[in-house]
């Protein structure tokens, strides 16, 4: 089984590389973060015809998640446990599936813009939200395969940024930020390091300042991942080709083979 998780930054500017992109790589489950389009406009159609299923939540011009499957979608959650609110607003950022027995969580983390900014505060808060929701599926299911992919706006140690003297006062590099992902792993899940094709293993970079061709990345699209997963698991790497000319998303997709009996 092959699992794939891809910042798209619009499923409607990215739609004609998505469809390439499912065809070439021919994975079985996507999940897809930061859609900008309500869910009743995601284009379920030309994805269809390719043989998945999907179940998209989103709400119109920012965020949206959605998990796209062939091996099937049960046990369909929306947003987590007690997720909190911004502005008054619970935003579309998670959305759980159960395909082919694999339990998965799609998951946009909040940016949270600047460590003095309200909008920092609600990244801890909704990644305790997070924390919660993996902890009582867990416990129900233990031996189920689960992993909550998706981008995590964190780099987990100072290795994950190409310069980490550039982000001094800056979010996705803090203690509190990485000591929330900590929380998690405490929990039991694992952070599955990817492979690079080519360069450091890094999944963004930004479209300012030629980041991509001069390394200037970092890692915060994540797979983190309970035993019964993780030991499934026989490759996990970086489709950096996708970052690559006209039209391309600012992340990459980060693809994990597994060996499913």
């Amino acid at each position: 089984m092959r699992i794939a998780t891809w910042n798209v930054n619009s499923i409607g500017a990215r739609l004609p590389r998505v469809l390439e992109w499912l065809e070439s790589a021919s994975p079985d489950v996507v999940a897809l973060q930061e859609l900008k389009c309500a869910s009743d406009d995601f284009p379920h159609m030309p994805i269809q015809a390719l043989g998945y299923e999907a179940v998209a939540h989103g709400n119109g011009r920012w965020n949206g998640v959605a998990l796209l499957s062939r091996v099937g979608l049960e046990d369909v959650t929306l947003d987590l446990t007690g997720q909190p609110p911004y502005d008054g607003v619970v935003e579309t950022r998670a959305v759980g599936a159960t395909c082919g027995g694999v339990r998965l969580w799609s998951v946009y983390v909040p940016n949270g813009r600047e460590p003095d900014h309200d909008h920092y505060s609600y990244k801890l808060a909704w990644f305790d939200a997070l924390r919660s929701t993996v902890a009582t599926e867990l416990a129900s299911a233990p031996d189920i395969p689960l992993a909550v992919i998706g981008d995590f706006n964190v780099a987990p140690t100072d290795a994950d940024v190409w310069d980490i003297a550039q982000f001094t006062d800056s979010t996705h590099v803090t203690v509190p930020e990485r000591e929330a992902l900590g929380a998690l792993r405490a929990e039991g899940l694992a952070d599955l390091m990817p492979r690079s094709l080519k360069g450091e293993p890094y999944t963004f970079w930004d479209y300012r300042n030629g980041a991509f061709h001069r390394g200037w990345g970092m890692r915060i699209d994540l797979v983190y991942a309970n035993p019964a997963f993780a030991g499934l698991v026989s490759d996990t790497w970086i489709d950096r080709n996708e970052r690559k000319g006209k039209g391309a998303s600012d992340h990459a997709p980060v693809v994990v083979d597994l060996e499913v009996p």
